[in-house]
This record gives structure tokens, C-alpha cells and sequence, in this order.
């Protein structure tokens, strides 16, 4: 489970990931850490030991940012990972507090509209924690998971079907833990956050590796490649547009390259959702399933 020192962990777990040789400390004889020593860090930071020791610790969580700028120089963080831990030290206790959890989440109404009126393109709305809330009926037949009350990031770790779906899983796996981190951000006394990291660090290998990380991505469009059971290989794009007026839906939107083999087999698997019975057992449009 989360503990309550971000910022600490965020520096812990982003140090032992730099190589000596990286930032260019010859590494000579047995080391008793992975990566750099707490007192490398702070050297190269132009920091005190004794400082940087209390930012980890937790005792001092008020840097400014021309330190965590420094530091994250030393660590090798990019614009991304700059930014987030920028915010987890700008944070304060009285804007992380516990929020009730939802019971209900409805995307607009002209959001659902929107997906229905894209017959040729799969289309769905999830929140911030990856739980979906509404999809079309192409989307739903690139995937079951892909269905109002499924959690696609729980889906993706433990249903070998997934696996068995994405020929891209490693970097998917990888980017969406990444993303849930971003999420998470100091926010660690989020209910649905808490329960959802809970669940997945006692069932998923792959989520406890991917979290201990602590890697931290946006929310960006993707190429996904799926191996269908009904139509092969295909690659679709993705965008993923923020919905505005929400707490963090996304609308996600796939397609396929206009002239590639993916356009001729997305409107294959088109084709057969008229019939459900050409559909594998799968298959499932969202007209039979319930919101949950």
C-alpha cells in the first residue's frame, strides 16, 4: 500500500534506478545500493547530505523548486517526470484529503451521442481510475473488458484473454501503471486509488514490479496492436481527448490508418457485429450488458 511520504518515495525509488556511470561516478568494488548513494545525490545537486536525507525521510517536504529542478537533473527525470515531482512537494495536506467515493459516474450526455454516432470507429469514456463508463458497440467487440463497470487496467494484468489480445502487453502494462502513478500524484488517501493499488499489488507480479518504479506518464494517445479472434492482426491508433466539465473522464477514439490493411479488417469485424453469432463467444455487444 501507498505510504503517506510521496515525495520521499518518489526520490527513493527514481535514485536506485541511475547508474554511477551515468552521471559520472566511476563505480569501483561491491555497492551495497542499486544506483546512486543518497550522499551522490546531494553532491551532485549541490545540496547537503543532511538536507536531501531529511527529503526523503519526509521530515522537510517544502523544497523549493531550484532544488527539485537540481534534482531532478541528477536523476535523470524527463519534462514529465520533472513536473510531477514539482507536485508532489507543491502539495498540501488540506487539498489531499479523503474524498467520499462516487457511487455513479454518467458522462455528458452529448459525450454518449458522440460514441454512438461513430459506427465505424471503436469509442469509450473511462475515469481517471481506468473504469469504463460508456462504449460503443464496435469497442465493445474488440474486447469483452470493453464494457461500462469493467476496470481496464485490472483487466489488462489479469485476464490471459488480454494477454492473449494485446501483442503489445509489456509496453501497455508498463505505460498504465505509469499513467495510474501521474493519477495518483500525492493523492494517496484517495479511497478508489487505495483499493484499486491494493487489489492489483496482492494479484498482479507485473503491477508490484511496474509500481516499486514509480514511473509517471500523461494520458497520451497510443498505437494499439491487437491480435482479434475474429479478424487477426490489427493495429489501431488511438486518441485519447480530456472531457471537459468531468473529474478526469476521457473520451478514447480508435482508428485505423486510412489505406492500411487495418481499415479492411476493422470494417470486417463491423460486418459480423451485425451478426453475433459470427462473432467468437467473446464477443459481446453492450446492449446486453446492464451499467453496473
Amino acid at each position: 500500500m501507498e505510504s503517506t511520504n510521496a515525495l520521499g518515495d518518489y526520490l527513493r525509488a527514481r535514485r536506485e534506478q541511475v547508474r554511477p556511470e551515468d552521471v559520472g561516478i566511476r563505480s569501483i568494488g561491491l555497492r551495497r545500493v542499486p544506483g546512486l548513494r543518497r550522499e551522490e545525490v546531494a553532491m551532485l545537486a549541490g545540496i547537503s547530505s543532511d538536507y536531501y536525507l531529511r527529503l526523503e525521510q519526509g521530515r522537510d517536504r517544502n523544497p523549493s523548486v531550484q532544488v527539485l529542478e537540481a534534482l531532478a537533473g541528477v536523476l535523470r527525470l524527463d519534462a514529465d517526470a520533472t513536473a510531477y515531482l514539482v507536485g508532489l512537494a507543491q502539495e498540501r495536506p488540506h487539498e489531499t484529503s479523503r474524498r467520499p467515493r462516487r457511487v455513479a459516474e454518467v458522462p455528458p450526455q452529448s459525450i454518449l451521442e458522440l460514441i454512438d454516432g461513430l459506427p465505424n470507429h471503436p469509442a469509450y469514456v473511462q475515469n481517471k481510475y481506468t473504469d469504463v463508463l460508456a462504449v460503443n458497440a464496435l469497442c465493445a467487440a474488440l474486447s469483452p473488458n470493453y464494457a461500462v463497470g469493467v476496470n481496464l487496467l485490472s483487466a489488462v494484468l489479469l485476464d490471459p484473454k488480454e494477454r492473449e489480445l494485446r501483442r503489445d502487453w509489456d509496453d501497455l502494462t508498463e505505460e498504465g501503471v505509469a499513467i495510474l502513478r501521474t493519477e495518483l500524484g500525492p493523492n494517496v488517501d484517495d479511497p478508489r486509488l487505495k483499493e484499486l493499488v491494493g487489489d492489483l499489488s496482492v494479484r498482479s507480479e507485473r503491477f508490484r514490479q511496474l509500481w516499486a518504479r514509480h514511473d509517471v506518464r500523461p494520458r497520451r494517445g497510443r498505437l494499439s496492436r491487437l491480435t482479434h479472434p475474429a479478424v487477426g492482426d490489427l493495429d489501431l491508433q488511438s486518441d485519447k481527448l480530456t472531457i471537459g466539465g468531468t473529474d478526469g473522464m476521457t473520451l478514447v477514439v480508435f482508428h485505423a490508418v486510412p489505406g492500411s490493411r487495418d481499415v479492411e479488417s476493422l470494417a470486417l469485424l463491423g460486418s459480423l457485429l451485425a451478426s453475433s453469432d459470427a462473432l467468437p463467444d467473446r464477443q459481446i455487444s453492450p446492449s446486453d450488458r446492464k451499467p453496473e
